[in-house]
């Protein structure tokens, strides 16, 4: 519908039909569980696992990292593939504990939409705003779902107020529940008139629909207690009053939501949200890229790495990178350019994500996102094309907000520290920086939690234990300008340089001062919190 407004002639119908984003929400709003639903309407397994569940049900299909399942926390992004009705959808997970940040803020550049996951007595939480605003960076469109109906939860018009205060952003209401907590027994769906009952008994069993004339039908009485069908007559009337209809074109450009509601470990509301996915969801978008932009229906391919995960088999050291595809229709075995380095990379065995089970992928389209086991070849960041020298723009990385020196338990396997060290700064979970003065590595994070995983994970992959240390070190900033003046000012604070993973020139400060005296003494150098991870 928008790319009738620009001329664009009509997505190839492959390409057309899938549907590529993200679920973002704060910790324990449920968004694992809504994402082993999707998989369950999907087809794609059969048992949702649940998150806090016990035995063979305790196991989630997108959580594989053994720190994710010890805690019921995602912290590395997965993608998933599957299909729904005649659509393909790309669903990338992402960490919601604000301590893994900045794996989300990238997983954002490779997908067309988000869905916010809100728990409904909690409401929008800290790090949903944090995340939010990434998604308003970007102009990306949210569809909201507000999770766990079936516990006693907050009035329904205040998480809408809270909603359009907080976010600034307006909502449109897609279903309406009946009833809280207790009472809660389905949704009447706004935009089909349709009731939907919720089966307590069978959680993963899809609720039944009954298709009502409006809310004067006297169906719905059968179905309805009286006092629950005053009040949803009498909530109705208000939103159609007070809140804007749905618009689609309103919703894509970012400035409007509409919002289910549901309980997804009863499997509720679940399927109301994919079909609105399918009719509202963006189709694949253009990619902002150096020295032009990137169009879905180019006939050439290619594609960008935005994620690394290393040791996803921990009995192979492999390295998957996580590319989604920005244009073309990809075949197995293609030769593509990798533009940092020039060279013809054959994929030969890229694979499609069902959660921890993959498949080769023999073919992939735009707005698929396909993985690329390499050794270290593939950074985030990277582009791959059909030979043109594009390269997409746009993928952050921030300055690490904590700081620690780190020590292997055995001196003698520093040189296993540092091949471990160094795999985990390619994929993006940490920063390493080698001072110039002195032995021994700096590993900085966004979030503490990030220490303890890296040290689980490094004696884990590596056999290695190792110790985190405290820093004399705040913050680092990288520093730009002409070399000349870069080179002289690297020489005159030598105590404070170092070099991150691909080698530029960081500054490590203590205080803030630091910071301002570089500023007062070097006008010719400039310090810098964030750099795009492009070569």
């Amino acid at each position: 519908m928008l790319d009738k407004l620009n001329n664009r002639p009509e997505l190839p119908p492959e390409i057309a039909r899938r549907r590529t984003f993200a679920i973002i929400s704060h910790p324990d709003a449920g968004k694992t569980t809504l994402t082993e639903k999707f998989l369950l309407f999907g087809g794609a397994i059969q048992m949702a696992g649940q998150v806090r569940a016990k035995g063979e049900a305790r196991r989630t299909r997108s959580d594989f990292m053994a720190m994710e399942k010890d805690r019921g926390i995602s912290v590395s992004a997965s993608a998933m593939s599957f299909d729904f009705k005649e659509f393909r959808f790309n669903l990338v997970d992402t960490p919601g504990h604000s301590d893994f940040s900045e794996d989300t803020y990238r997983t954002l550049t490779a997908v067309d939409a988000a869905v916010m996951v809100i728990d409904g007595a909690k409401g929008v939480e800290s790090q949903t705003q944090k995340l939010f605003e990434v998604c308003r960076m970007r102009d990306l469109p949210i569809l909201t779902f507000c999770n766990k109906m079936d516990r006693e939860s907050r009035d329904v018009f205040e998480i809408i107020d809270e909603i359009q205060e907080n976010l600034a952003i307006d909502v449109t209401p897609a279903s309406w529940p009946i009833g809280i907590g207790r009472d809660f027994i389905g949704c009447y769906d706004i935009l089909r008139d349709r009731l939907e009952l919720m089966d307590r008994a069978d959680r993963n069993k899809v609720s039944e629909s009954i298709e009502i004339n409006g809310l004067d039908d006297p169906k719905l009485a059968e179905h309805v207690p009286a006092d629950l069908l005053e009040k949803l007559q009498e909530d109705l009337e208000m939103v159609r009053e007070l809140m804007p209809p749905m618009d689609a074109a309103l919703m894509a450009e970012g400035s409007l939501t509409p919002i289910w509601f549901g309980s997804a470990i009863n499997s509720f509301g679940v399927k109301e949200l994919m079909e609105g996915i399918a009719k509202f969801g963006p189709e694949p978008q253009i990619q902002t890229a150096e020295p032009r932009q990137i169009l879905p229906e180019e006939k050439k391919v290619s594609g960008f790495v935005f994620k690394v995960q290393a040791n996803m088999d921990p009995k192979h050291r492999d390295r998957v990178a996580f590319v989604r595809l920005a244009s073309g229709h990809f075949l197995r075995g293609m030769k593509m350019t990798h533009v940092r380095t020039k060279k013809p990379m054959s994929i030969t065995n890229p694979v499609m994500f069902l959660a921890s089970d993959r498949e080769l992928a023999e073919e992939a389209w735009a707005g698929d996102i396909i993985g690329i086991p390499n050794h270290g070849q593939l950074r985030i960041g990277d582009t791959l094309t059909e030979g043109e020298a594009l390269r997409v723009s746009g993928i952050p990385s921030f300055a690490p907000e904590l700081l620690q020196g780190v020590r292997a338990g055995d001196p003698l396997k520093a040189k296993h520290l540092e091949k471990a060290l160094m795999q985990f700064a390619e994929e993006g979970a940490a920063k390493v920086f080698k001072p110039s003065i002195g032995s021994g590595f700096i590993v900085g994070v966004v979030g503490q939690l990030q220490f303890e995983v890296l040290a689980s994970r490094i004696e884990l992959e590596y056999g290695l234990p190792v110790r985190f240390e405290a820093s004399q070190f705040t913050s680092a900033r990288w520093v730009n300008g002409d070399t000349q003046a870069v080179e002289k000012f690297a020489d005159s604070n030598k105590q404070h340089i170092a070099h991150d993973h691909d080698g530029d020139i960081v500054y490590l400060t203590r205080l803030q001062w630091d910071i301002d005296r570089v500023e007062r003494d070097y006008p010719d150098v400039r310090l810098t919190a964030t750099k795009e991870m492009m070569v």
